[in-house]
């Protein structure tokens, strides 16, 4: 009997078959875990909290409320970052890396499936964000455009920085990596990326650039290239993914050309939204700041002309609101006066710009600004009556005698509360003493004896110092006139603080 010896065939390696089903099925999983971990659950209940809470403009700007929706993701993104890290590296800490040898997936593949675990969460901060800037914008205070690619940033930095943590936990199996990349991230923000002007092409590095002042501009003189930024970082989240699939051994040629590719996406992004401002803006911005009347629309309300840029041109019903109660507390001659109230901003530096604006020699014009509510109201209201008083708002700006009292009693005298309304527009958020009253030029001087007396008859009946007023009115504007003597002819005690300008 013999033995007949045959070699055996060779072994043939067949790919999985639903390899792709086996990723997604590993990232649903993830990602359960990822929004149901405790850093992300919290980063998320205090970005809802925080929206919630600073929800307190009733009179939004567009242009304003979509940027508004990019700080608070930083939170939920240094979560996913450091959540997805460790969840890459838990194979590592469990000692359970050798019994993935058994599974359909590659390196790679797991790799694939961490990084579309972070998805969710970016798609919950999207959520947010644009629950966020649907509330402001159907205000009915709310005027102005928003941008979508601004609107882009906060769900875009939640999917760049859970990206980098798995692309980390690929190059660095430590846990302490993504806390130390955390901590380098925000001082790369605070130190290098905080905005420190317009033309520093380097502040656009970071994943949300902010703005150093609080001006509101027209939408199309903002001048920032929210889409190119929009661009940059989702060429980061892809460079960060193929990244992390290439180190795990993933198809060399196939995924080292698509980093390629997203890494030109990148720099194509970044390049564009560090250029400078271009020459039309510029000369679009001169035009608002000194000829205004050229690019906007005027309207009529109640024997007054209010001319706004288009986009302010619904809240001109608000302005007129105010200047009929504030001429409702004017004597003869005043209530029936014709103002016209401008807009006027200087957009000459952009957003960065804070420089105050002249006040207009022209008779009977009223500056009003783009911001409103809040201190806003009674700034304006202030800048109302020191022309029905004084005639111009450059002649307003030296007011040293009594007429300050008048000014102050139209300001705020209609106001529901007008003590608050008082507190609200000196700089120094007081009701005693000598202090600078805000307003959209040159602000307005109250003396010791000023607050006093306004103090006194914000006091009193309101019907019954309107009726005084309307009955002096000719003495009450006359220049030079006596505090002391407003005093006694309002029927209120005289000052007791100083009255003097030179305070």
């Amino acid at each position: 009997m013999s033995t007949v010896l045959q070699a055996a065939p060779p072994a043939v390696t067949t790919a999985p078959r639903h390899t792709w089903a086996a990723v997604f099925a590993l990232a649903r999983f993830e990602a359960r875990k990822l929004m149901l971990s405790s850093p992300v659950l919290l980063a998320f209940t205090a970005y809802i909290a925080w929206i919630v809470y600073t929800d307190r403009e009733a009179f939004p700007a567009l242009q304003d409320a979509d940027r508004a929706t990019q700080g608070a993701p930083l939170l939920v993104a240094l979560a996913v970052l450091m959540t997805a890290n460790l969840a890459v590296l838990r194979s590592r800490r469990q000692d359970t890396e050798r019994h993935f040898g058994v599974l359909v997936l590659l390196p790679w593949q797991r790799t694939a499936a961490h990084a579309l675990s972070v998805v969710p969460a970016a798609l919950l901060t999207a959520l947010c964000v644009g629950g966020q800037f649907t509330w402001q914008a159907l205000k009915p205070g709310a005027i102005g455009h928003g941008s979508p690619a601004e609107l882009l940033v906060g769900p875009l930095t939640v999917l760049l920085l859970g990206t980098i943590g798995v692309l980390m936990a690929r190059l660095v199996a430590s846990v302490v990596a993504a806390p130390l990349a955390a901590v380098f991230f925000l001082f790369f923000y605070v130190m290098i990326a905080a905005p420190t002007g317009s033309g520093q092409g380097t502040r656009w590095l970071a994943p949300v650039v902010g703005e150093s002042t609080t001006n509101t501009l027209p939408s199309d003189l903002l001048g920032r290239p929210a889409a190119w930024h929009a661009l940059y970082l989702a060429g980061l989240v892809l460079c960060a993914v193929l990244a992390a699939v290439l180190v795990s051994g993933g198809r060399k040629a196939i995924v080292a050309g698509a980093l390629a590719a997203a890494v030109l996406l990148t720099l194509t992004g970044a390049v564009a939204q560090a250029r400078d401002i271009p020459p039309e803006l510029t000369a679009a911005r001169e035009r608002v700041s000194v000829t205004p009347a050229k690019e906007q629309t005027c309207v009529r309300h109640d024997g007054s002309t209010y001319c706004a840029f288009p986009e302010w041109v619904p809240r001109t019903e608000t302005w007129a609101d105010v200047v009929d109660h504030v001429r409702s507390l004017a004597g003869a001659g005043a209530q029936e006066r014709e103002l016209l109230v401008r807009q006027r901003i200087d957009a000459r530096y952009g957003l960065d710009g804070d420089s105050a604006l002249d006040p207009s020699a022209t008779p009977d014009q009223v500056t009003v600004g783009t911001r409103w509510g809040g201190n806003r109201v009674p700034e304006f209201s202030a800048a109302v009556a020191s022309v029905l008083v004084t005639g111009a708002e450059k002649d307003a700006g030296g007011i040293c005698d009594g007429r300050m009292v008048t000014v102050m009693w139209l300001a705020l005298g209609w106001a529901d509360d007008p003590m608050q309304s008082l507190r609200d527009v000196r700089v120094d958020d007081s009701v005693s003493g000598s202090a600078i009253v805000l307003s959209p030029t040159d602000p307005l001087s109250m003396t010791s004896g000023h607050t006093d007396v306004v103090r006194e008859l914000l006091e009193q009946p309101r019907d019954t110092v309107t009726a005084k007023v309307k009955a002096n009115w000719a003495e009450l504007t006359a220049p030079d006139v006596k505090t002391s003597r407003v005093a006694q002819l309002l029927g209120v005690d005289a000052p007791k603080g100083a009255d003097s300008c030179e305070e």
